[in-house]
């Protein structure tokens, strides 16, 4: 009888990121080695998506700095490597957040990012929850120093649930990936080459399969939208919560964002990278008939609230760094009575509390509180 040949488990490969330890199999990214590290240690990522196959690669904000290439061979590497697509080697040193030469260099790639991206965050719906924006205020600059014409486009409805704001767009190819992986029927591509490189939907077509709401959850700004939910509430003022129902379509587990007994947009499931998450080994990919056509709490089993803790402005509260609240100033104008101050609301978060109801929470003051605050009355109007 022949002797039973036993095959040795894989070798795991050490790799030092940021002065932490990890093991990693072999031909894992950096990316995702120091994804296992987690916080601050994983670069940032704008085009990079672990569940599409061939993402990565074009917007360099993931640029690390590799110290020592490996054990066989310590020498470093000359310049910096887009970790997205750079394997690890055994005892390889990297540098992310410890390296000044990375975050001058994410400083300049969101520069290039942003030299033709609008200031629209105050109208945009994916404000709250936008990567760029969030890269932005981690590693942008208060000024540009482009002084040249921007590219313009025309909003233009490319499906009958999606909207295109190509000026929004940084060619991140995520749509068009996933097009391509789970549709089959793709629509669009990128047209034209260079700084004329835009996306756009081939003629006479228009993007309507069964899937196609997911492009919206991959798109890393607001160049694409739901048509469904624009401008009809701010994410940061609806609550998150986690649902399921029975489809024949997809695995139907998806977040629902309601405000009260409204749902107003329904979502795939998150990780804490921006991901779609996994199920049942498969990634969780939802229907359109889920996103789009089921809005009533009653179409749902609710599981419970699910927490968002990255990718939010609001959660992350950047905005309120090394910032003074002018609440003596102003109260002094008002007389004595406390302001309520947009900062003070998003720094509480009451809406986002899943034990706070909306109709509890304290609104503005009207005329009414102020005389009763200050025991006086206002002078009447003639």
């Amino acid at each position: 009888m022949a002797e039973e040949v036993k095959k040795d488990a894989p070798q795991m490969f050490k790799v030092t990121i940021d002065n932490i330890t990890v093991e990693v199999a072999p031909g894992t990214s950096i990316l995702m080695a120091a994804r296992k590290v987690g916080g601050d240690v994983a670069p940032p990522t704008m085009c990079f998506y672990s569940k599409l196959k061939g993402s990565g690669g074009k917007c360099r904000t993931c640029l690390v700095e590799v110290a020592a290439g490996s054990t066989a061979d310590p020498r470093p590497m000359p310049k910096l490597v887009a970790s997205c697509r750079t394997n690890v080697m055994d005892g390889m040193v990297v540098k992310s957040i410890t390296s000044e030469k990375v975050l001058d260099a994410r400083k300049g790639v969101v520069e290039f990012l942003l030299l033709n991206h609008p200031l629209d965050c105050p109208i945009c719906d994916q404000a709250g929850e936008c990567h760029l924006q969030d890269l932005s205020y981690e590693h942008g600059k208060e000024e540009t120093r482009y002084e040249f014409q921007r590219r313009l486009f025309e909003r233009e409805d490319i499906g009958p649930y999606i909207q295109l704001h190509m000026t929004r767009c940084i060619l991140c190819y995520r749509c068009t990936y996933i097009a391509d992986q789970i549709t089959n029927t793709r629509m669009h591509g990128i047209l034209d080459r260079g700084e004329h490189a835009q996306i756009s939907t081939y003629i006479s077509k228009a993007i309507d399969n069964d899937f196609s709401g997911n492009m919206i959850d991959v798109c890393p700004v607001g160049a694409l939208t739901d048509r469904t939910f624009r401008f009809k509430q701010r994410v940061w003022f609806l609550k998150p919560l986690n649902a399921h129902r029975d489809c024949d379509k997809c695995c139907g587990k998806v977040t629902i964002w309601n405000r009260g007994d409204e749902v107003f947009r329904v979502t795939a499931r998150k990780d804490e990278w921006g991901e779609v998450e996994d199920f049942d080994g498969k990634t969780g990919w939802i229907c359109n008939t889920c996103r789009f056509d089921k809005k009533k709490t009653s179409d749902w089993v609710i599981e419970g609230p699910r927490k968002i803790n990255r990718h939010s402005v609001i959660s992350a509260n950047h905005y309120l760094d090394d910032l003074k609240r002018p609440h003596e100033t102003i109260a002094e104008v008002m007389g004595g009575r406390k302001p309520k101050l947009l900062m003070d609301i998003h720094a509480v978060s009451e809406v986002n509390k899943p034990t706070v109801h909306l109709s509890e929470i304290e609104g503005p003051a009207t005329s009414e509180v102020f005389n009763k605050e200050n025991g006086r009355l206002l002078p009447e109007t003639k």
